[in-house]
C-alpha cells in the first residue's frame, strides 16, 4: 500500500494491556470500524515467529478496511508477515539499512526527539516521523516529554509529515491546534476505551479539526459589537490583527453605541450564538478565547456549554459589567452565571477594580484589598486573576496591574499615560493577552506584552469622538499600504 500522509490522520497504536475480556483483534476491528487510518501492532513480548504470524492475520483484517498495518520495531516479522512497513526507535535498524533491504514501497516510520534527530531520519529515507510524549502517557510514564513548541520546530524542520504520541485524548487534543502535524497516534484513548468504535470516531473527527487548523496562531472573541469601533468585537479583532494572529468573533449582542454612550442592545439569540461558535470550532479550530460582552444568563449558558463540548483552551474572560461610557451591560442574574458558568473555565479573568469589588464582595481602597480581592475570586473559581488597577485612588500617576495565579501574586508596573481617550481599554488589554497565549507564551508573559502594547495604543494619543475615544489599535502597523498619496 503506498504511503499517503492522511494515513497518519488517527493512528492508533495497539497494546494489550487495555483488552479486558476481549481479544485484541476484535478491539483493533473496533477501532477500524470507527475510522482509524493507520494501525501499529506492538507486541514487546512477542517472539519474532509469534509476530509474524499475528502480523499476518491482523493485514487481513486492516486491508479489509483499506488501512495500512505496520509493525513496531521488528523489521523481519514486519517484510515476513506481508504487513505495510515498520515504524522504528533511534536505537533499533538504522532507516537507511531498512530502506535498502524492504525496497521503496515499504512505509518506514522512524521516532524523533529533536530537529537534529529528524532531519537525519529524513536523509535516511524516512516516510514520517513519530514524536512525543507530548502529554503524560500511561503506557510510557518515564518517558521525556516534549513540548508543544518544540513539536511544532520539528515540523517546521523536515517535509515530511509527523505524527504526535503521548497521552493525547479528547481532552488535549485541541491544544495540538496549529502546530502542522498530519495526525495523532493514540493507545490509552483508542483501547482504553468502553467503546473503542466511538472512541476512534471522535479522535478522528477531533484530528481533521486539529490538521485543518493550519499554522498560524487563530483566537476566536465572543463580545458585543460596538458601532463607533472602539471597543467590542471591532477592538478585540483589530488588537488581534496587531499582535500577530488570526482573529474569529462569535458576536454575542449588537450595540448602538459612540464615545458618549450605548443607546441601544440587541441580544442574538442563544441559539445563534450556538451556531457561531460552532462554525468557527468545526473549521478553524481556536488557540485562544477571548469572552466580553456577554449580557445575559442564558448567552453565558450557551457559551459556557459549547465550550466545555469543544475543551477548548488558553480563555480569557474580561467581566464586562459597565461601558467606559457608564452604561450597565449586563442584565440581573448574569453576573451570577458568569461567575458559575465561565470563570471555571477560565485560564485568567481579568476585572478592574469596580468589578473586583462585586466579584469578591470586598472593597478596595489599597494594594492589600486589591490583593485579598484577587487571592478570593482566584480560590473561588479555580481561575488566575489579573485585576486591573487604574482605578486605585492611593496609585495616581500609575496603571499598575496585579496577577494572583497558584496562590503566587506579581505585579505589572506602568506609568498612566494622560489620555483621557480610553474607549475599549479593558477589551483590548484582554484580546492582546489572549493573543499572546495562543501564540505560546507562558501567562506572566503574554500579560506583560499585552500590557506594553496597551501603552503604546493609548501614548499614540489617537483623539476621535466628542466623548472617551478609541485608542490607536494599528500604532505600531506601517506598510507601504497603510501610506496615504502624500507619503508616495
Amino acid at each position: 500500500m503506498k504511503f499517503q500522509k492522511e494515513m497518519l490522520l488517527l493512528y492508533a497504536v495497539t497494546d494489550r494491556v487495555w483488552t479486558g475480556e476481549k481479544t485484541l483483534y476484535a478491539q483493533v476491528e473496533e477501532v477500524l470500524a470507527g475510522g482509524a487510518t493507520m494501525v501499529q501492532l506492538r507486541e514487546k513480548e512477542m517472539s519474532t515467529e509469534e509476530l509474524i504470524r499475528e502480523a499476518a492475520d491482523m493485514r487481513e483484517l486492516c486491508y479489509r478496511y483499506g488501512v495500512p498495518l505496520i509493525v513496531n520495531d521488528n523489521v523481519e516479522a514486519a517484510i515476513k508477515s506481508g504487513a505495510d512497513g515498520v515504524h522504528v526507535g533511534m536505537e533499533d535498524m538504522p532507516v537507511k539499512d531498512i530502506r535498502a533491504m524492504a525496497g521503496k514501497d515499504f512505509i518506514i516510520g522512524a521516532t524523533a526527539k529533536t530537529v537534529e534527530q529528524a532531519r537525519e531520519a529524513e536523509a535516511a529515507g524516512a516516510d514520517y516521523l513519530g514524536v512525543g510524549a507530548v502529554f503524560p502517557s500511561p503506557t510510557k510514564r518515564n518517558a521525556i516529554r516534549i513540548t508543544t513548541e518544540d513539536l511544532r520546530r520539528i515540523c517546521d524542520a523536515v517535509s515530511i509529515p509527523v505524527v504526535a504520541i503521548g497521552g493525547i485524548g479528547p481532552e488535549n487534543i485541541g491544544e495540538l491546534a496549529g502546530g502542522g502535524m498530519a495526525g495523532v497516534a493514540v493507545v490509552s484513548a483508542l483501547f482504553g476505551a468502553a467503546d473503542s468504535k466511538e472512541a476512534a470516531r471522535e479522535l478522528k473527527n477531533l484530528s481533521e479539526i486539529m490538521v485543518r487548523s493550519g499554522r498560524m496562531k487563530k483566537v476566536l472573541t465572543i463580545a458585543g459589537s460596538d458601532s463607533s469601533g472602539g471597543a467590542g468585537i471591532q477592538a478585540d479583532i483589530k488588537t488581534m490583527l496587531a499582535n500577530g494572529v488570526y482573529a474569529m468573533s462569535a458576536i454575542t449582542a449588537l450595540t448602538a453605541q459612540n464615545t458618549t454612550g450605548v443607546r441601544g442592545i440587541l441580544e442574538v439569540s442563544p441559539e445563534f450564538l450556538a451556531q457561531q461558535i460552532d462554525a468557527v470550532f468545526e473549521d478553524i479550530f481556536p488557540d485562544a478565547v477571548k469572552i466580553g460582552m456577554v449580557s445575559s444568563e442564558e448567552l453565558i449558558g450557551t457559551i459556557a456549554e459549547r465550550l466545555r463540548f469543544y475543551r477548548a483552551g488558553n480563555i480569557v474572560v474580561d467581566p464586562v459589567m459597565v461601558a467606559t461610557s457608564g452604561s450597565r451591560l449586563m442584565k440581573s442574574g448574569a453576573v451570577t452565571a458568569l461567575e458559575r458558568e465561565l470563570f471555571p473555565l477560565a485560564t485568567l479573568v481579568t476585572p478592574n477594580i469596580p468589578e473586583a469589588e462585586v466579584l469578591s464582595g470586598k472593597s478596595i481602597s489599597g494594594r492589600e484589598n486589591l490583593i485579598e480581592a484577587a487571592r478570593s475570586i482566584s480560590e473561588t473559581y479555580g481561575c488566575a486573576v489579573l485585576v486591573k488597577g487604574g482605578h486605585l485612588e492611593e496609585e495616581r500617576g500609575k496603571a499598575d496591574d496585579l496577577l494572583y495565579a497558584d496562590g503566587v501574586f506579581c505585579w505589572f508596573e506602568g506609568r498612566r499615560i494622560d489620555n483621557p481617550n480610553t474607549h475599549g481599554t479593558g477589551c483590548t488589554l484582554s484580546s492582546a493577552i489572549a493573543a499572546n497565549l495562543a501564540k505560546g507564551y507562558g501567562l506572566a508573559e503574554a500579560v506583560s506584552r499585552a500590557k506594553e502594547y496597551i501603552s503604546g495604543a493609548l501614548g499614540a494619543m489617537l483623539d476621535l469622538g466628542s466623548g472617551s475615544g478609541p485608542m490607536d489599535h494599528g500604532f505600531d502597523m506601517e506598510s507601504e499600504f497603510t501610506a496615504g498619496p502624500e507619503n508616495h
